[in-house]
């Protein structure tokens, strides 16, 4: 095919800005995130940074093993054929970077004969369209970058799967309601039609700039929500899918048209590394509220974010040491070579400290995060949130925190339970309002999160949490969130601060007043830790040899005790290792009472006198 240069038409460029007598050029292929000869600042990357020339090898490695393996296939699991489009998009973006950096034509034929497999597959299952929109960029990616290597039948054959069970259908009203979503479904999809769009753009103009248009626009919606200040309604894992994608599609819209269209612009987006960052403590796990998982991962779009702005290379500290910690495990992400792409050029052996151990966002689901230091592994480190339970992925979980220490991770929350496990049961964990079938799982509720609990009763759906102080004191690192919201017609007011003192151990101080009528109250965590009771306000925790103690200042009649987790309907995980350690308690009608509980790490000894919230930072 001819080297085309074609001009966005006239209606696409309003549309976006773009003066109408520019003239925009349409790189040929490879146009999307690495054009032609572009490798070679990976190459010289990979020749002189040790970090990422381990990233490279596992790429290469994992390539080596996908050559002895068959092609994906069409097999659902539930209602998703997503693992298998993430697979597909691991597959081809692994292969086809390996083909690019060694031109080792059997990584070829082996993207190749993956992106046949898929396009032959009756359908992309777009009635749950992230399959279809990672499937999307999967093939995009293969396409382009493989483009002057693929024969003229395998390239009809891909770039007519791409239109047909990709593009096309994002059309039908059926399938694109994602277009108006607020959450992660938005990027997600937005960024696969995009791909799709910019790689097969000679075929049918008209239509990609539909597409590209569409998606600028669109996918403004989710990212209001990184206003003010880079926080993420869904917790770090869903940070992980949502903005990884979004960063994807900003950097191939950017490399095309020389401009993001104001997107990396828009209030709180460039900001919102530092939230990732702050979020995984020193144990290597995120706070991990929400939907997702306690574990920490490599995050490709945390080198965009770095190289977007020079001078905040401390955003990759924890991807550093994922990457050389555990090599092993990176080849499990499937944007792993956008992390080539990205870091070419950015230097990696050494990493700044952050300019602060504390991080405040105000947000959909504001979160306060307070650390002792960033170069201790063995530093105190509190993660603290509000927000509310309607939001995409929450849980009930307003109010609830998690705390490291010594390297432990001492206060845990159990995450999410896998959707397949309960949807094949028959639930609708979608459905959140208030006697939604979501409520019904166990992990999802207040009851299993490090928050209050009042009259055995659920936190009400559409209450919020606000943060409502915060102080970043050198030796009070604090912020008070207002629970009263979602304990409406339990409590007439609930507030909980949490504070880092001395940089050497962790307050949780509740102020309750209750309402006409007698609340009663648990106050609990959960934690992976044994647990002994000292005494009625005092116990210890043991866990790796190390020990903390949880002591409670409240009224004399507080029983500290513990409870095993329980699992009363059979579609419940079970929680092997983990307990339960709090008290109980009734308030009467019309009643202020307060509880303070304080986390002091062995031969730690607390000095300061705790305050009521209103002083905090005075």
């Amino acid at each position: 095919m001819n080297k085309l240069l074609l001009l966005l038409v006239v209606f696409f460029s309003v549309a976006l800005g773009i003066n109408a007598q520019t003239v925009v050029k349409m790189p040929f292929h490879p146009r999307l995130l690495l054009l032609r000869g572009e490798e070679n600042a990976i190459k010289n990357a990979v020749g002189s940074d040790s970090v990422l020339a381990l990233v490279h090898q596992q790429i290469m490695k994992k390539c080596d093993a996908f050559l002895l393996e068959p092609p994906v296939k069409q097999i659902k699991i539930g209602r998703r054929l997503l693992d298998k489009s993430r697979e597909c998009l691991r597959r081809v973006f692994f292969l086809s970077y390996a083909y690019r950096m060694t031109h080792d034509d059997r990584y070829f034929q082996r993207a190749e004969e993956e992106m046949l497999a898929v396009s032959a597959f009756t359908d992309w299952n777009p009635t749950h369209f992230l399959d279809v929109a990672e499937m999307t960029m999967a093939l995009a990616i293969g396409y382009d970058w493989l483009y002057n290597r693929l024969p003229e039948t395998s390239r009809k054959i891909i770039k007519t799967a791409i239109l047909k069970k990709g593009i096309e259908e994002s059309l039908k009203d059926n399938y694109n309601k994602w277009q108006t979503w607020t959450n992660n479904w938005n990027q997600v999809c937005n960024a696969g039609m995009t791909y799709g769009a910019l790689s097969v753009y000679e075929e049918n103009p008209a239509l990609a700039d539909k597409i590209i248009e569409r998606a600028i626009q669109s996918i403004k919606i989710p990212m209001t929500n990184y206003g003010p200040d880079g926080g993420y309604a869904e917790g770090p894992m869903y940070w992980g899918y949502g903005t990884s994608f979004n960063v994807l599609f900003i950097s191939a819209v950017e490399k095309v048209f020389k401009q993001d269209f104001g997107l990396s612009a828009m209030p709180g987006f460039l900001k919102t590394a530092d939230y990732l960052l702050h979020v995984t403590g020193p144990s290597g796990l995120y706070f991990d509220y929400s939907d997702g998982h306690e574990r920490g991962q490599i995050n490709p779009a945390m080198f965009w974010f770095s190289g977007k702005q020079g001078s905040r290379n401390y955003l990759l500290r924890n991807e550093k040491r994922y990457i050389t910690e555990n090599p092993k495990s990176l080849a499990n992400e499937r944007l792993l070579p956008a992390l080539m792409v990205w870091g070419a050029g950015q230097h990696l052996d050494a990493i700044d400290i952050p300019p602060s151990t504390m991080w405040v966002s105000k947000g959909e689901t504001p979160v306060a995060v307070m650390r002792s230091s960033w170069t201790d592994p063995d530093a105190v480190y509190v993660a603290f949130k509000g927000g509310s339970p309607s939001t995409s992925h929450a849980h009930m979980d307003e109010g609830s925190f998690v705390l490291d220490a010594e390297g432990i991770r001492w206060a845990i929350d159990l995450g999410m339970q896998e959707y397949e496990s309960l949807e094949s049961k028959g639930l609708n964990i979608w459905n959140n309002s208030q006697h939604g079938q979501r409520w019904s799982v166990l992990r999802y509720t207040n009851r299993m999160h490090n928050t209050l609990t009042v009259n055995d009763s659920l936190q009400w759906v559409n209450g919020s949490a606000p943060i409502i102080q915060s102080g970043n004191h050198p030796s009070f690192q604090n912020a008070v969130v207002d629970l009263s919201q979602v304990y409406k017609g339990y409590l007439a007011k609930a507030e909980r601060g949490v504070a880092l003192i001395d940089n050497s151990y962790v307050l949780v101080r509740d102020e309750v007043e209750t309402g006409n009528n007698v609340a009663t109250i648990r106050w609990k965590i959960l934690t992976r830790a044994t647990v002994e009771i000292k005494d009625t306000h005092t116990a210890l925790l043991i866990q790796g040899g190390k020990r903390l103690t949880l002591k409670i200042d409240g009224p004399e009649d507080i029983r500290l005790q513990k409870w095993e987790t329980p699992t009363p309907a059979s579609y419940d995980a079970p929680n092997p290792g983990v307990v339960l350690v709090g008290f109980e308690t009734k308030v009467s009608a019309l009643t202020k009472t307060v509880f303070s509980v304080q986390f002091i790490p062995e031969g730690v000894k607390p000095g300061q006198t705790i305050q009521p919230l209103q002083y905090w930072n005075e």
